[in-house]
Formats: C-alpha cells, sequence, structure tokens
C-alpha cells in the first residue's frame, strides 16, 4: 500500500494508538514505531513508515527527514540525531529522535565520536515513501513557515490524495495565512482534477478567480487551452467561468507586480537619496564636482565588512547581530575620514577651478578602487544581520522586505537630521553662513575653512552609510560606487542644486521610474530613457525641482 493510499485509507480504520488523545501514550507510541526504523527487515520498516505517516505529528516529519539525510543514529540502542560538531573532527552532538532536545549526559550535552554511531540508512523506495511521508506531516508542524510551505507544495503536486488532510487544516489551524493557503491548494486540486464533478469544479475556479492567485494561473492557461483542441472536457458554463477567472487573476497580479514595481522602485531611490544627499552638500554648497563619491560609498560598505569580519558574524551559524549597529556609525566615520583626507590633501588647493576637482577626484576615485582591489580581491561577501532576513506578505502575493524597510527607514532618519543639522544647530548656521557669503563669515570670526572640511567629510560620511545600506540588497566589490555615481548626479541636477528636498523627491522618482521601466525594456534601455527625459527635464527648467542655492546660485 502506498504512502498516499495508506493516509486516505487509516481515516476509515478505528482510532490507532498513534492518534491517542493523551500525550504519553502517543509520544510512547510514535518511539515504538520509531523503533522499527533500526529493524533489519525491509517489510518492518515500511510498515512503520506507513504508519508514522499517519501520526499528524510534525515532530515526526524531522526525524523521518533525518532517517531520509543519514543522521539518524543508533546510541547505546538509542534512536538519535547525529549532528558533526564544528571545530571537533570526528565528534557529534547528539539529540532526541523524537523530541529534538539535546541529550545531556554527567550533567553536559552528551557527544559521540563517529564510531560509536550506527547509522540507519534508508532504501531508495523508502527515501521515496519518506519524502512523501514528510510533506503530509509538515502540515501538523509547530512551525508557521513549515506549514505554509508544506500546505503550498501539496495543492502543486496535484496529489488529490492530500484533500482531505488540506480540509482538517482549514477546520483546525489557527493561524489565517495557512488556511488561506489551504483554501487555495484544495481548490487548486479539485479543479485540476479530471475526475471531480463539473460543478466542483466551477466552484473551484470561481474561488481561485476571487482569490486572485497565482498558482491558479497556469492551471487556467492549460485547461483553456485543451479547450481549444478535441480533449477537453469541460462544458460551456465551466470554459466561460475559467476565462473570468483567469481574467482577474491577471488583473490582481499585474496590480501587485506594480506595488512591486514601486516599492523596489523606493528602496533604490533610498540609496540614491543617501549618495545624493551628501553631492547636494559637496557639490551644491561647495561648488566642487566630487567623482569620487561613488568610491566613499564602496569605503563604507568594506567597513561594514571588516566590522562583520571583528564581530565573527556569520549566517545562520554564529549570528552575531549586534555587528550592523556599530557597522553604521563606523562606516559614517570611515568614510568621513577618507573625506577629510581628500579635502586637506587635494580639493582645498582646487576651489573655484569645477573642471580641474572633477579630474582631481575621478583620479583619486581610481587609485582607491586599486587599493581596495589589491587588499580584497574582486568580490566580497556581508551578511545581514538575522533580524533584516525575510519579510511580511502585507496583502496576497505582495511580500515586503525587511531589508528594504530598513533601507527606507534609515533613509528617512539620514533626512530629518540632516534637516535638522543645517536648520536648528549652530554648525548648520555657520555652514548657510559661509555658502552665502563667505567673505561676510569670514569678517566675523567664522573658521570658513574649518567649514568647509567640515561639509566635505559630512557629505563622504553620508556616503559611507549609503555603502553601509547598499550592503543589504547588492553585492560589495571595488567598483561598486560607479554603478551609482551617475545616477546620483542626475538626481542632484534634477532636484535642484544644494537643496535635500530636491534630492529626495528626484530620488524617490528616479528609483521608482527605473523600477518600472526595467521590466518593459531592458535594464540598459532603462537606463537610457531615464537619462534622455532627465534631459528633456533639464531643458525645461534648468534649476531643476528646487532653484539652487549657494555659491552656484549666481552662475
Amino acid at each position: 500500500m502506498s504512502i498516499a493510499i495508506a493516509i486516505v485509507a487509516l481515516s476509515y480504520l478505528p482510532a490507532h494508538n498513534l492518534l491517542a488523545d493523551d500525550a504519553g501514550a502517543h509520544d510512547a507510541a510514535i518511539r515504538i514505531e520509531l523503533a522499527k526504523l533500526a529493524d533489519s527487515s525491509s517489510e518492518v520498516r515500511a510498515a512503520a513508515i506507513e504508519l508514522l505517516a499517519s501520526a499528524k505529528d510534525g515532530r515526526v516529519g524531522q526525524t523521518l527527514e533525518a532517517f531520509r539525510l543519514g543522521s539518524l543514529k543508533l546510541w547505546k540502542q538509542r534512536l538519535v540525531v547525529a549532528s558533526p560538531v564544528k571545530g571537533e573532527d570526528g565528534s557529534f552532538s547528539l539529540k532526541d529522535a523524537l523530541s529534538g532536545q539535546p541529550i545531556v549526559e554527567g550533567g553536559k550535552p552528551a557527544k559521540a565520536p563517529e564510531s560509536g554511531l550506527i547509522t540507519l540508512a534508508a532504501s531508495r523506495k523508502e527515501r521515496r515513501d519518506l519524502v512523501i511521508a514528510i510533506r503530509f506531516l509538515a502540515l501538523y508542524s509547530a512551525d508557521q513557515p513549515t506549514r505554509l510551505s508544506a500546505v503550498r507544495k501539496l495543492g502543486d503536486l496535484k496529489n488529490i490524495a492530500a484533500i482531505d488532510n488540506l480540509e482538517e487544516i482549514i477546520a483546525s489551524d489557527t493561524d489565517a495565512q495557512v488556511v488561506y493557503r489551504a483554501r487555495e491548494s484544495v481548490a487548486l486540486l479539485h479543479l485540476g482534477n479530471s475526475a471531480a464533478k463539473l460543478s466542483l469544479r466551477r466552484t473551484a475556479a470561481k474561488l481561485l478567480g476571487e482569490m486572485g492567485s497565482a498558482r491558479a494561473a497556469p492551471l487556467l492557461v492549460r485547461l483553456l487551452e485543451e479547450d481549444d483542441s478535441s480533449s477537453s472536457q469541460l462544458d460551456p458554463p465551466t470554459r466561460a467561468v475559467c476565462r473570468t477567472s483567469l481574467s482577474q487573476v491577471e488583473s490582481y497580479q499585474r496590480r501587485v507586480r506594480m506595488l512591486e514595481y514601486i516599492f523596489s522602485g523606493l528602496s533604490l531611490g533610498s540609496v540614491l537619496i543617501l549618495m545624493a544627499l551628501g553631492l547636494s552638500i559637496v557639490f551644491g554648497q561647495m561648488g566642487v564636482i566630487n567623482m569620487a563619491h561613488g568610491e566613499l560609498m564602496m569605503i563604507g560598505a568594506y567597513a561594514t565588512y571588516e566590522v562583520q569580519q571583528a564581530f565573527g558574524h556569520s549566517m545562520p551559524d554564529n549570528p552575531v547581530n549586534l555587528f550592523f549597529l556599530v557597522a553604521l556609525p563606523v562606516s559614517f566615520l570611515v568614510a568621513g575620514l577618507v573625506g577629510w583626507l581628500m579635502e586637506k590633501l587635494v580639493v582645498r588647493h582646487l576651489y573655484h577651478r569645477p573642471l580641474e576637482t572633477l579630474l582631481a577626484t575621478w583620479g583619486l576615485g581610481l587609485m582607491l578602487i586599486q587599493v581596495v582591489r589589491i587588499r580584497y580581491g574582486d568580490n566580497i561577501g556581508v551578511n545581514s544581520p538575522s533580524w533584516l532576513v525575510g519579510g511580511v506578505e502585507v496583502i496576497q502575493d505582495f511580500h515586503v522586505s525587511y531589508n528594504r524597510l530598513f533601507i527606507i527607514g534609515l533613509t528617512s532618519a539620514c533626512v530629518a537630521f540632516v534637516y535638522w543639522l543645517l536648520n536648528c544647530t549652530k554648525r548648520g548656521l555657520l555652514l548657510r553662513a559661509t555658502v552665502q557669503n563667505r567673505e561676510m563669515a569670514a569678517a566675523l570670526g567664522v573658521n570658513t575653512r574649518y567649514e568647509d572640511e567640515f561639509t566635505f567629510a559630512f557629505g563622504a560620511g553620508l556616503a559611507g552609510i549609503a555603502g553601509c545600506a547598499l550592503t543589504l540588497i547588492g553585492g560589495v566589490t571595488p567598483d561598486m560606487g560607479q554603478n551609482y555615481i551617475v545616477d546620483s548626479f542626475l538626481v542632484v541636477v534634477t532636484g535642484g542644486v544644494g537643496e535635500i528636498a530636491g534630492a529626495v523627491w528626484a530620488g524617490l522618482g528616479l528609483g521608482v521610474l527605473t523600477k518600472i521601466l526595467e521590466p518593459i525594456f531592458s535594464t540598459i534601455w532603462a537606463r537610457v530613457i531615464i537619462l534622455a527625459l532627465v534631459v528633456a527635464f533639464i531643458q525645461y527648467r534648468p534649476e531643476g525641482l528646487f532653484p539652487p542655492k549657494g555659491r552656484l546660485a549666481d552662475d
């Protein structure tokens, strides 16, 4: 008897002790059946697997998965799950086969050498049966993501035997998302079952259309394509319902895709805003064209990598989430220090000569790229902290990732801080005074040289924070800044040189527009179109969205 048939058949049998209400009796019965996995008889093991598949206990699924992978072992006549201990060759940590709790011996977690363990190996046929059993048992896991994945997989596998189990989940599960996906899977199984009544298939198709189910679209398309051939078994009312449902699904999915483009555009625009904030201060307030601004962002990304290495953070082996909170100020300070040195050694001698600052900073950027390439190579990886891994489903099929939400929030905080610094502090007052009238500010005792150094270093530090944020959604390479410098200048020019509000609106606008155009055209052509639109806009409004203020305002 196959696993799938056994699961259905067991529902008609008298209650078995594996399904006993008493927790102790339930666990004892399961342990008896698990012990049979060590039996030398393939018939005994097969019978035990069939019976365990009906246990409706997610823990059993984990044990069977360990058996399938060869991690289930015998240790001192006890069934355990053994895992190699990191850094200890030949040593294994031991967990109870059912509960998954570490085994304690002598007041310490038990360990065993490989020679002290007997591996229980499943045959090829048993592994096939185990895969089916594990899928069904995952429906009863205590872990919500595991149950959610299970109800989706069973609906996509066209296994009609899963309908009864899925309906049980619909009736008993307390998680709304799991119940929703289970209903969707049941409808998919009914719709794809050619032996089902047409009225039942129509009901399923209508429900999937109302759900806007993306999983239903390929099935509906296939059924309607078969409708055009002689093999169609759908009557006219069912075909009409399928066409209506497909139209509803496609309409809903178009709206979801548009939301995804907008959200991705907001996160891209947030990175551009962080870059453009520094450019706006340096270019708008000082009149310096800093072509090494992208490399300052790269410095911030590599500073984040160094902090990760110092904390020993790695996923999932050794998550040390504190590293990223430390990396944010470190990336700001390191990039700011590099920017301060650039201004001190090179840029201060080239004020009022914008073309020469362009060439000089471009050359400095190339030097920084080569230095970093020699030190780190061409590519490294920065792992996100565990609290930024994953996301949340805001509405059906529209997922919002935590890392992109964090970038948007970080950008908002930086914009608010820059506005406060420039407009609500003495430092901002001195900076604005130097920009508006350097001679008068100097005559009143303002150290204009210090203001220049502070401005350049602060703008560089903002680029460093952009680099730190970019490690959450992109790779870290020596030339990563080259991919953002042109777009950042477009944001500055479009928004208005030196204007924070202009940088925000232009950054968000260009980011969202880029993500909307990329699926329609290729990535390269999307960038070409964006550039053409910016050029056309500048022709119409040379001062940008907001007129510039500062040394360039009268140029």
